[in-house]
């Protein structure tokens, strides 16, 4: 939505406190979506402001070599602002920040960003940008961790996200980005907490809504009684969702019934895999993107009945099945024992012979590999932000024609596209980015290596 307004005003939270004022023009974006402007030689970034715009504003924080500022008004608006996000907690809300940015111009922005990391810190450019991978831009999000939290003076219970920059909850009633399955029910859950024995010690609701159901994992600091438990059970019936509890860390996350609850489980276009998991697994939260994201990263690769693949990080199995099924063999590596487990049962549970996974800290300084004697012609790898440079420099020279790099952070996919470069003779051929979280500032990117 554009406007004809010549001077936009802009909400600012009431907790930011400013300590200066001034105005200036935003030359471009930067990686956490502020506009960045030079004031007398000195790099501000504002929140709220888009370049091109002239934007008045407040400091929120002073350093020697840059300021922190957030946007008062806006004039020369951009044609890629929205005047007004679809989302009423966008602003107070931390879950969001781009909200104020065309759905169609976010990715523009982030594919900028890329390009801007890749140039400065590898001094590196594709030799071909592919079409960025887009989806839904609103309900996408399948895996969240709501906070919770009684405040009596906001009315009880408050379920949600935490506010921008603060430890408080937002007082929100629906979520755009969460899965509508989820979204409906913040209301019920403020109703069930506050109606517990002890609504002040459950600190969280873990969420995992998969392709066939939901579950809730309740993090509660304090025994439920058996009034809570019937109120679970009921509020589980009631609204078709699964109901597990957790009552310290992870190993004691439990569901709530007598019997086994229907397996959770994601499926892929052209494909009859299934990957079943459990609610704290990690999954990817937008199903459609990560359909895309595979399919792509198959292609890629150009698997075909000769190719022997080592999928690091491999996870569930979320790349390594489907590329099973078009491989002669895949080799996943995964560092925890429960998620290689849990791979192993998927790949048996859709009779697939040719992969198998192994147990391995990939960042461990270790001087046996983990595959062993054994050689690969494709490697695939998801690694978390910190990147996988040490893991690349434990790859002999011998392996992989092709490598298809994932990345989630693009400081690290740059330094480490650099190590592949310049140190072991691959192309960058081809980057794609990826809009695995709409809304937000996360940046997700697939790159393609190539050595003749």
């Amino acid at each position: 939505m554009t406007t004809t307004v010549e001077k936009l005003q802009l909400a600012v939270h009431p907790r930011i406190k400013f300590k200066d004022t001034g105005a200036g023009d935003v030359e471009s974006l930067n990686f956490d979506a502020r506009g960045v402007a030079h004031i007398d030689g000195k790099t501000t970034f504002i929140e709220g402001a888009l370049p091109g715009e002239q934007a008045e504003f407040g400091i929120t924080r002073k350093k020697s070599t840059f300021d922190n500022a957030v946007a008062t008004s806006i004039t020369n608006i951009s044609a890629d602002r929205v005047v007004k996000p679809k989302c009423d907690y966008f602003g107070n809300c931390g879950g969001c920040a781009m909200q104020h940015i065309r759905d169609e111009a976010q990715i523009g922005y982030k594919q900028q960003i890329v390009k801007e990391q890749l140039q400065h810190i590898a001094g590196l450019e594709p030799e071909q940008w592919a079409e960025p991978l887009t989806g839904p831009h609103w309900g996408y999000r399948r895996k969240a961790r709501l906070g919770a939290r009684l405040v009596p003076k906001k009315g009880g219970v408050l379920v949600g996200f935490r506010e921008k920059a603060s430890a408080y909850i937002a007082n929100m009633n629906s979520c755009a980005i969460l899965d509508e399955r989820v979204s409906q029910l913040i209301p019920a859950l403020k109703g069930l907490i506050g109606s517990f024995s002890i609504p002040d010690q459950i600190p969280q609701i873990e969420v995992a809504a998969a392709d066939n159901a939901v579950a809730l994992v309740f993090r509660h600091l304090k025994p439920f009684n058996d009034a809570d438990i019937s109120l679970l059970s009921t509020f589980g019936r009631q609204h078709n969702v699964q109901i597990w509890l957790q009552s310290s860390g992870p190993d004691s996350v439990t569901y709530l019934g007598d019997d086994q609850p229907e397996p959770l489980f994601y499926g892929f276009d052209r494909s009859n895999i299934e990957i079943q998991f459990l609610p704290t697994d990690f999954t990817q939260v937008n199903a459609d993107i990560n359909r895309k994201m595979v399919a792509q990263a198959i292609n890629w690769l150009q698997l075909d009945s000769s190719s022997r693949v080592l999928d690091l990080f491999c996870g569930l199995g979320n790349f390594s099945l489907p590329m099973a099924e078009k491989a002669l063999s895949v080799t996943g590596i995964e560092g925890n024992q429960k998620l290689v487990d849990g791979a192993g049962a998927n790949a048996e549970r859709n009779g697939l012979e040719n992969v198998h996974f192994l147990l391995a800290d990939l960042y461990e300084k270790a001087e046996a590999l983990p595959w062993g004697e054994q050689t690969y012609n494709r490697i695939l790898l998801d690694p978390p932000r910190s990147g996988a440079l040490d893991v690349l420099q434990k790859i002999p020279d011998e392996f992989a024609e092709r490598i298809v790099y994932v990345s989630c952070y693009p400081g690290t996919l740059a330094r480490d596209a650099e190590y592949l470069v310049k140190q072991r003779g691959y192309r960058l051929s081809r980057v794609a980015v990826m809009d695995m979280f709409p809304q937000t500032t996360h940046v997700e990117t697939m790159a393609l290596f190539e050595r003749d």
